[in-house]
């Protein structure tokens, strides 16, 4: 019997963690008897009287928003790690039980005034807004002499854990390397410093091969019926990953050249960024006729060019060993009310998923560009 990797199980490594994906797509045959999600209303008001993200709303905590017309950031009421100075971790009782003191600060930024626009319902020169002020709060934060990596991300949906259907993002900045971008950094660097880069591939610092360099480069070889890219154009390229754990699970990032942060962007990629978000937002929508639900996470250089902790030139090539990336982790699996759930063998053993990347891609290169409620005259 010959493999086949659209019926046989199998398992896929993912470079950037070391972990690996167990692929299982015969199970997506098997009948669902499980938790149903509520729909999700496919139109919301334009402003909202109730909604603490609303312009010149009050928020929980009685601060009252700017009447903004573009995009608003204010530190977050409820931050998860406070400001520094913090007071010194006690001593360990016992060395596995140790403490590492964490400060910080939290940011939201709201995308835009109107209460009923997500991403993909923006216009390409409001996203390029949204990207500005990523850029804004990265360097912002960045500077700021505890800060040791600025964390961007967004939570679409409430089986998601958003609170507020409002278009906004979150930007928690801590002083200390979290552990999913702390291990892809380890991952980046050990395949820098260990392989030999490809001919045509761009490269990373000081001629080094980049592992995400080298992958996408890759990947834009493989024949589209065959691939798993979703979205390209001049400099971002949008795909379902080899070692995807999510079942419609998208990573966004250039391809042209090797590009540590967003601090790096030239204006025309920064275009470009907004078109892949653009797009790659519309398909999610209408995979399902829904306001698709995801976590989104951008990984990049811990900190901007110039920042304290990078001022000496060896750290900051170290440093440049990140290459740019979004990580789009969805939740739905068979439509726009059954979710894929992590438990069981995922949380015990390893990630498992049913539908392989190659699939998920072709499902996701099939949706149009034209957003469902625009195709059918709905404003």
């Amino acid at each position: 019997m010959d493999f086949d990797p659209t019926t046989h199980s199998h398992r896929r490594l993912n470079p950037l963690t070391g972990e690996h994906i167990l692929v299982s797509p015969h199970r997506t045959k098997r009948p669902w008897l499980g938790q149903v999600e509520p729909p999700q209303s496919p139109s919301l008001p334009r402003y909202d009287p109730q909604c603490y993200l609303c312009p010149g709303n009050a928020r929980s905590g009685g601060q009252k928003n700017a009447a903004y017309d573009s995009t608003f950031v204010f530190e977050n009421d409820f931050a998860a790690v406070l400001p520094p100075p913090g007071p010194a971790a006690p001593p360990a009782p016992h060395p596995l039980l140790t403490t590492e003191p964490v400060q910080g600060g939290c940011d939201v930024l709201c995308f835009h005034p109107r209460h009923d626009l997500t991403l993909a319902r923006l216009a390409l020169p409001d996203i390029e807004k949204v990207i500005a002020e990523w850029v804004n709060v990265y360097r912002r934060r960045g500077a700021q002499e505890h800060v040791k990596y600025v964390q961007i991300f967004e939570n679409k949906g409430a089986i998601m854990g958003c609170s507020n259907p409002h278009p906004h993002g979150q930007v928690w900045s801590l002083s200390t390397v979290p552990s999913i971008p702390a291990a892809e950094l380890t991952n980046l660097r050990q395949y820098s410093l260990s392989t030999t880069a490809a001919s045509s591939a761009p490269t990373g610092p000081k001629g080094r091969p980049c592992l995400l360099c080298e992958y996408v480069h890759y990947e834009l070889t493989v024949p589209e019926s065959e691939g798993r890219i979703v979205v390209k154009n001049e400099h971002w390229v949008a795909l379902v990953p080899w070692w995807a754990t999510w079942p419609f699970e998208i990573m966004l990032l250039p391809h042209h050249r090797h590009v540590p942060s967003l601090a790096h962007l030239a204006p025309a990629e920064k275009a470009s960024f907004a078109d892949a978000l653009s797009r790659v937002t519309k398909r999610y929508d209408n995979l399902f006729s829904c306001s698709f639900a995801y976590s989104m996470g951008m990984h990049q250089r811990p900190t901007p060019p110039g920042a304290a902790q990078t001022a000496d030139e060896t750290a900051a090539d170290e440093e440049n060993i990140a290459h740019l990336h979004l990580h789009f982790a969805p939740p739905l699996l068979r439509s726009a009310s059954v979710r894929k759930f992590l438990v069981g063998f995922e949380l015990m053993a390893e990630a498992q998923r049913d539908l392989t990347p190659e699939q998920a891609a072709a499902r996701l290169r099939g949706c149009s560009e034209v957003h469902y409620l625009d195709a059918i005259g709905k404003e």
